[in-house]
Order: C-alpha cells, then sequence, then structure tokens
C-alpha cells in the first residue's frame, strides 16, 4: 500500500504550498508536488501527496475526496504505483 494520494480537479492557481497546507492536517506530509506542464510550466490539474505513514493517507481520503479547494471540488484516491521506464520512445525500424 502506498503512502501516496493522487489529488485530482485541481485550480489552476493551487501550487505545491497550497497542496502541502491543505494536507498537512492529516499527517506528516514528506511531498506535495502539482504536475506542472514541461513546456509551459502550468499546472497540469492535478498532483501527490506523499504521507509519513498509510493512516494518513486514509483520513485525506476520506476527509478530502469531493471536498473544495480554491474554489475547485477535488478527487481524492490512493495513488498507483506506476513501473518507470519501459516504454518504446522510437528509434529502431519495424518491418
Amino acid at each position: 500500500m502506498s503512502n501516496k494520494v493522487f489529488v485530482g480537479g485541481l485550480s489552476w492557481n493551487t501550487g505545491d504550498e497550497e497542496l502541502r497546507e491543505a494536507f498537512g492536517q492529516f499527517g506528516d506530509v514528506s511531498d506535495a508536488k502539482v504536475i506542472t506542464d514541461r513546456e509551459t510550466g502550468r499546472s497540469r490539474g492535478f498532483g501527490f501527496v506523499t504521507f509519513g505513514d498509510n493512516e494518513s493517507v486514509q483520513k485525506a481520503i476520506s476527509e478530502m475526496d469531493g471536498r473544495e479547494l480554491d474554489g475547485r471540488t477535488i478527487k481524492v484516491n490512493e495513488a498507483e504505483d506506476k513501473p518507470r521506464g519501459g516504454g518504446n520512445h522510437g528509434g529502431g525500424r519495424r518491418w
């Protein structure tokens, strides 16, 4: 089980600090990151919050899912661990 939650539906104005503040009431937040577009630097409308323990994760999900943050209703659920790498990023011929 992951100690990380996915937070979707974020306002374009919500940053890492606002995310950390909003979720800090549920336990020790070790990381809070709003995902941004690589080219524009603008928020993509979602982020992740990592807690020190799973109990905080469960509290955050039950308390924050469907709540409003910066004028937007957010969706909060347990983050899924995605294996990194792998995908075919071009190169090679396909015959």
